[in-house]
């Protein structure tokens, strides 16, 4: 019986994924990827950009991590609320690495920690 329970929370464990990528307003971010050109000669977007313009402040509820695929991925409210307080230890407007270690589920992570990389 203690064989079983170790090797399902063993499994569970595994399942754990690890991201590394900038802290991002998951409104924001979200606007800015669906506010596309659709002119085929205007191909060029300025990612870093709305990255930066996208960043978190004080008054963020949503956050997102940003991938070096310009992919992101949304925090659940647990996730957010752990974001909330390292936005709040860091400068206004700021570009913010972090590492992200939770539970993927679909395309929102169960966040387990979060923590900045400066």
């Amino acid at each position: 019986m203690r064989l079983a329970a170790l090797l399902f929370l063993g499994s569970a464990l595994g399942f754990a994924g690890n991201w590394s990528g900038i802290l991002v307003d998951s409104k924001g971010y979200a606007s800015e990827q669906s506010n596309v050109n659709k002119n085929p000669m205007t191909l060029d977007r300025d990612m870093a950009f709305e990255v930066r313009y996208c960043s978190p402040n004080v008054r963020t509820k949503a956050f997102s991590v940003v991938l070096p695929d310009w992919d992101s991925l949304e925090f659940d409210s647990a996730g957010n609320a752990k974001a909330a307080e390292l936005a709040r230890k860091t400068s206004k407007k700021s570009v913010l690495d972090v590492t992200v270690i939770g539970d993927l589920n679909k395309d929102r992570i169960k966040v387990a920690s979060i923590s900045s990389d400066r």
